[in-house]
């Protein structure tokens, strides 16, 4: 009789292969990374891989909506008592906990954007861009809408139209990240010209 295996065993197993697929995933891109990299990575059987995901797309959805809801999941309210203002919270839900402009992008934007781009036309990846982009849009809203109430931010625009300018700004220095040579796109300077954009934008005080 083989020994009962804890949730939290099966969870701690999961965040492995998950781990080791985004490892795999930056290193190969989504279209050239296959289930026997992640698992040669994580040092599994095939079995042991296929028990959690059923295939690559499968993985690559656990993987993207996992870190998605790290950032999601966090109350705007601690983050506020973290960062101190709702600009910095703003800030840190966009560039990170540097909440710096870098020529550095997400190590895994170049898989995104070949796996909802070549599946454009897909119906479940359609479903799927569509939640992310709402997703970041409502987090990225609520935290203006915090910003207003608390009187830090007297806003030129709509704020929703504020909310998904960010988000889709962000996702297209991404493509053109993936796409491009350096000399080509100026990563940290146009996104300091976002930051001073949005924060003009928001009429946040100086």
């Amino acid at each position: 009789m083989s020994p009962k295996v804890s949730q939290e065993h099966k969870e701690q197993r999961r965040s492995n292969l998950l781990k080791a697929a985004r490892e795999v995933f930056c290193e190969h891109g989504y279209e050239n990374t296959t289930m026997k990299h992640v698992m040669e990575r994580a040092g599994v059987s095939r079995g042991g891989l296929y028990q959690y995901f059923e295939n690559k797309e499968d993985l690559f959805e656990a993987l993207i909506e996992g870190e998605q809801e790290e950032v999601i999941e966090g109350s705007i309210q601690a983050m506020l008592k973290q960062q101190g203002s709702y600009w910095d919270v703003l800030l840190m839900s966009f560039l990170g906990e540097s909440k710096q402009a870098t020529n550095n992008m997400d190590a895994l934007a170049p898989s995104k954007l070949e796996y909802f781009i070549t599946g454009r036309n897909d119906e479940s990846r359609k479903v799927h861009a569509r939640k992310r982009f709402l997703q970041a849009y409502q987090m990225t809203f609520n935290i203006i809408e915090e910003g207003i109430k608390a009187g830090e931010f007297t806003p030129r625009f709509d704020p929703e139209v504020i909310a998904k300018s960010i988000i889709s700004h962000i996702d297209g220095m991404a493509v053109d990240h993936a796409i491009l040579d350096s000399e080509t796109i100026q990563l940290k300077e146009q996104t300091e010209w976002l930051m001073g954009y949005v924060k003009w934008g928001l009429g946040v005080d100086e």
